[in-house]
């Protein structure tokens, strides 16, 4: 009997050592951010984002009409050549060549303002500040030690001090961290 009850007080310190051991260990949750839905509900009603996308949608505008225009010279090239008027289609082709040209050079002047303005949006401090003071709140309150961004691979938006293993790995390797 007195062996009976030392192995069930043997049995239950192991357990409450194992148990302990268990609830000690943190576990470790992450969440990911799709960044790129958060910038555009934020961005809905601001004047700057419908001034970019105003302007996109001219852009857009024109570079159709172009199109169009080059497209018509082709049509009518096609119908110089078909009547044997070798000549007029020559000069049609030279105006779709320079028409073209210019599509080119409007389509690369308005894409990198559009990337200009998109860039100025992209790095509005104010909206940063306030998205990394709302992330970590977010983390803190759903017990995250880190948080992800969808759009961007390896991208680490917050993270808590409490994953950082830097100076235990610095340690054991045996070197100095400063």
């Amino acid at each position: 009997m007195k062996s009976l009850r030392k192995y069930f007080i043997v049995l239950g310190l192991t357990l409450i050592c194992s148990a302990s051991g268990l609830f000690a260990q943190q576990i470790t949750k992450f969440a990911v951010v799709d960044t790129a839905r958060v910038y555009q509900a934020y961005y809905r009603d601001s004047s700057s984002v419908r001034n970019y996308e105003s302007k996109k949608a001219e852009f857009q505008k024109e570079i159709n009409k172009l199109v169009s225009e080059i497209q018509g010279l082709h049509d009518k090239k096609l119908e110089y050549q078909r009547a044997g008027k070798d000549s007029d289609a020559l000069k049609v082709e030279q105006q779709i060549t320079k028409k073209t040209e210019y599509l080119n050079e409007y389509t690369n002047a308005k894409n990198m303002e559009l990337k200009t303005l998109e860039t100025s949006l992209q790095n509005n401090n104010e909206f940063y500040k306030k998205l990394y003071s709302t992330l970590e709140r977010v983390a803190e309150t759903g017990g995250y030690s880190m948080i992800l961004s969808l759009q961007q691979n390896n991208a680490i938006l917050w993270y808590s001090p409490s994953v950082d293993v830097t100076d235990e790995v610095i340690s054991r390797l045996g070197i100095s961290g400063e």
